[in-house]
């Protein structure tokens, strides 16, 4: 457990350090450009003083002259320093209320332009969405945790509907990512956090255009069917 003591002091004085870095990079950049750069760098600071190693596959898949919903499946809260430090990517993060409030680090992500969603709150929920269906039209992707909280087990949990709505009424393709061994660094219910390795698999573009509200139930099988594929299944 000591190891994972000097983790957690490490990833409490980088965010700190980067929460700064941040806020002093939005005050020259109302996009959000560089203060999400900076918190690349934060979240490859995180990794590297975690001794987690990522391999990536799959960026062939992105055009990024292009916008999408990235979505993602959730095991692990390794899951938001892998997908910031390793996905070559301008998005916006559209991440539950909580994380917003923590010290530093919610302050952070706010100066980001990354978007805050409360789903117990239906009106909230809704203006965030608008949001977010703002900055996909003006190009940036967007990056979804459609099962709206982690796994305890690693089995794919019930997707919210919003991410599908959004992407929807955008009509921009949604990319599935698969993450698999954050679990194994760090699970949900357990403070021990275990250097490993963790791979992710960008999957090709599913495009919405061919479906409406009415027909998002099958959009989001069709996701879910992509995020539940095993590894070795996949090119």
């Amino acid at each position: 457990m000591f190891s994972t003591y000097l983790i957690y002091a490490w990833v409490i004085f980088v965010t700190a350090i980067f929460s700064v870095a941040v806020f002093l990079a939005s005050l020259t950049d109302s996009k959000g450009v560089n203060p999400h750069k900076v918190a690349g760098i934060w979240a490859r600071c995180i990794l590297f003083g975690s001794r987690v190693k990522v391999r990536i596959r799959g960026l062939s898949n992105i055009d990024h002259s292009r916008s999408y919903i990235f979505m993602l499946n959730h095991q692990s809260l390794y899951d938001i320093p892998v997908i910031l430090g390793c996905l070559p990517v301008q998005f916006r993060w559209l991440a539950k209320h909580e994380l917003f409030k923590i010290p530093l680090f919610g302050t952070a992500m706010r100066r980001a332009g990354y978007i805050s969603i409360n789903r117990t709150n239906r009106r909230s929920a809704f203006k965030s969405l608008k949001i977010a269906a703002l900055i996909i039209r003006s190009g940036v992707p967007v990056v979804i945790f459609p099962e709206g909280t982690r796994s305890p087990d690693g089995r794919i949990l019930p997707f919210k509907k919003g991410g599908f709505v959004l992407a929807i009424q955008s009509q921009v393709p949604i990319v599935p990512v698969i993450i698999q061994g954050t679990s194994a660094i760090l699970t949900k219910k357990q403070i021990k956090i275990t250097p490993g390795e963790v791979s992710i698999q960008v999957c090709a573009p599913i495009p919405t255009t061919d479906y409406t509200i009415k027909t998002k139930e099958i959009l989001m099988d069709r996701v879910k069917t992509v995020i539940s594929e095993p590894f070795e299944n996949l090119k």
